[in-house]
């Protein structure tokens, strides 16, 4: 009996996490039409997962995702106006995709600070979470 030698190749990835927690803005969301005039303070928390095998050896910023990159996407969708904070969050998420191709999955909380709802309540807030595989770019 022969046995055949076969060759397996294992690619292993150094998946990762990169956190960007309480990036503090102030922005005009909200069905009211005070809340578009006066604003809010808002908490915007992110993690995306992403293979870091390449920047853990390089040491270089342009092997990762860049945080500030990922800060500049969050205060610049935080400053169109929406009603619903599902449609902020689900704006970050997908120009996180779109724009960090090596991003594998992206989850952001986005919280308003002291919301008008007529009670003490320090915030109220949405979680969403978005992966690559569940979405297609055109």
């Amino acid at each position: 009996m022969q046995i055949k030698a076969e060759t397996l190749f294992i690619f292993a990835f150094e998946m990762g996490k990169i956190y960007l927690k309480n990036i503090r803005v102030y922005a005009n969301h909200g069905c009211m039409v005070e809340e578009g005039k006066i604003g809010s303070d808002y908490v915007v928390n992110l993690m995306v997962k992403t293979d870091l095998s390449l920047s853990s050896k390089t040491d270089r910023l342009e092997d990762t995702v860049d945080y500030v990159a990922l800060n500049s996407i969050v205060k610049d969708e935080m400053a169109i106006r929406s009603k619903l904070l599902e449609q902020v969050a689900t704006r970050i998420l997908l120009r996180i995709l779109k724009e960090h191709t090596t991003v594998t999955f992206a989850k952001v909380k986005v919280a308003k600070k002291n919301p008008p709802i007529g009670g003490n309540v320090e915030e109220v807030a949405i979680n969403r979470e978005l992966a690559r595989d569940a979405i297609k770019f055109d």
